[in-house]
């Protein structure tokens, strides 16, 4: 099976094929960076981190480029609030930025582009829209004529009279037909600007990505990527500008996450339901909320709530809980994580072969056939326009074959090996592990002798050792509950 991604531009899925072989552009539209990102930022951080780690784990070279807008109207507002200069404001919550995806598990793109450091790009592209007629200058501001692009509404299916009724703004008496977008604003008093071969002023938003995509992965991308919600106007009108421009297709492939939710409701201002990413970190585990966003297809709406994070954080325990058994086991019959764990490393693979090049060495026939057909199901889940809730569903069938091998009274380095080998090779892809340093504790049934052996200390009421047990046990993490069928235990 080879990977097919619905494109939003034809509203089907298509089978996909980069332009260079072997090498993918992708861009994705990043944030605006004038305050701490929200959740709904991370969904496609994180979603896209997935897509790009998924074409290098089967063979791609990817350029990644995610943009930072560092001008516009919010950052000159905020500056102000703060009393400091737009790009001291950049820098401190790019800054932030990095913090939080890295803090997510999410990789650097290959580059982070600003639009302050691409003006005269940005300049000359409006310059050659206007030499073409399809801008004009207006009282200082420069204006697309949206009607000079027959194909405009193309990628949110909307036709021109359906797009003119949604206007719900004043007309703007300064523009030829109300639909036109601004590509560079003149300068307020006070605001920072640029000179432009039509007075001092800044980038409209919409231009900026078209100018930096262009400057960075040329005419067309492969995969053009953002939230759902800047299908239009923002993507629109990049492919008008950009289409016009250079008479080729701005991407061959578009794709736009789904929203999320707060507890069944929108999340607004208005409401006060924004939830950032550097307060959740203090309070979630970074793979849970990593697993939350996977937990759904990326398509479709996601609900955050309490009840949705505590299922996420049980998930991702027992996934890590399973990984740490097998290194106890792995250990206790004198194996090692530096013995060959019997799978390429990402991107060894021949560009675009739809496979993991998992290659299992387990010396046990049985367990390297249900490891083969495990590994296909993963690829054959992501290759299915990236459905990151049925790998998962593959990933836990993983955990469920290696706890039902840990149970068995021998267990092979070489098993170990080719388990944990797998679950790394997926987890490459999904990213839900905890870092390599956090990965630790006791054996399952270490922690089942130690509950015993505080249940005997306490009956014969030896409380100092019932006590050190009690806190040994804290500290890796383990809670105790008491129940009718007795002492109960899970990891935090």
């Amino acid at each position: 099976m080879s990977l097919e991604i619905y494109n939003t531009m034809s509203r089907t899925k298509e089978t996909f094929k980069s332009q260079e072989p072997g090498k993918v552009k992708m861009y994705v539209c990043g944030p605006t960076v004038y305050d701490y990102i929200h959740i709904g930022n991370a969904r496609p951080a994180i979603f896209f981190d997935v897509v790009r780690r998924y074409l290098e784990a089967v063979g791609y070279e990817v350029n990644y480029v995610v943009n930072f807008t560092d001008v516009d109207d919010k950052m000159i507002r905020k500056a102000e609030q703060l009393g400091i200069t737009v790009p001291e404001l950049a820098d401190t919550f790019i800054s932030a930025y990095y913090e939080d995806t890295e803090g997510l598990g999410v990789r650097r793109a290959s580059l982070n582009p600003r639009v302050m450091e691409h003006m005269p790009e940005i300049i000359a592209f409006v310059q050659d829209l206007v030499d073409k007629g399809a801008a004009y200058e207006s009282g200082g501001d420069v204006y697309f004529r949206t009607k000079s692009f027959a194909d405009y509404g193309q990628l949110s299916h909307q036709n021109m009279q359906e797009l003119q009724m949604g206007i719900r703004i004043g007309i703007d008496e300064r523009k030829e037909d109300p639909q036109d977008f601004v590509l560079w604003k003149g300068a307020k008093p006070g605001e920072i600007k640029w000179d432009s071969p039509w007075g001092p002023g800044r980038p409209g938003w919409h231009i900026e990505c078209s100018a930096m995509a262009k400057r960075h992965l040329g005419d067309t991308l492969d995969i053009h990527g953002g939230g759902n919600d800047l299908q239009f106007p923002h993507h629109e009108c990049e492919c008008a500008q950009s289409e016009t421009l250079s008479g080729k297709p701005l991407a061959n492939y578009w794709m736009h996450n789904g929203f999320i939710n707060i507890d069944n409701q929108k999340m607004s201002k208005s409401l006060g339901n924004g939830i950032t990413v550097h307060d959740m970190l203090t309070r979630i585990k970074p793979e849970a909320i990593r697993y939350f966003m996977l937990s759904g297809h990326y398509r479709s709406p996601l609900n955050f709530s309490d009840d949705t994070v505590e299922q996420a954080l049980g998930s991702v325990e027992r996934i890590a809980n399973c990984r740490t058994n097998l290194l106890h086991r792995l250990a206790a019959v004198g194996g090692s994580m530096e013995a060959d764990a019997a799978v390429d490393a990402p991107g060894s693979g021949s560009a675009g072969l739809g496979s993991l090049r998992f290659v299992p060495d387990s010396g046990n026939a049985e367990l390297d056939e249900r490891l083969l057909e495990l590994s296909g199901r993963f690829t054959a889940k992501m290759d299915d326009d990236f459905n990151t809730p049925d790998a998962i569903t593959v990933l836990f069938d993983l955990v469920t074959e290696a706890n039902q091998h840990l149970q068995r009274p021998v267990v092979t380095a070489r098993e170990a090996l080719a388990l944990i080998g797998l679950m790394d090779a997926m987890d490459r892809v999904l990213g839900l592990l905890p870092a390599a340093s956090e990965q630790h504790g006791l054996l399952d049934a270490e922690v089942d002798a130690l509950i015993v052996e505080r249940t005997e200390a306490r009956a014969s009421k030896n409380w100092k050792r019932a006590d050190e047990i009690r806190d040994l046990l804290a500290e890796q993490g383990i809670l105790l509950e008491d129940t009718p069928q007795g002492i109960r235990w899970r990891r935090k």
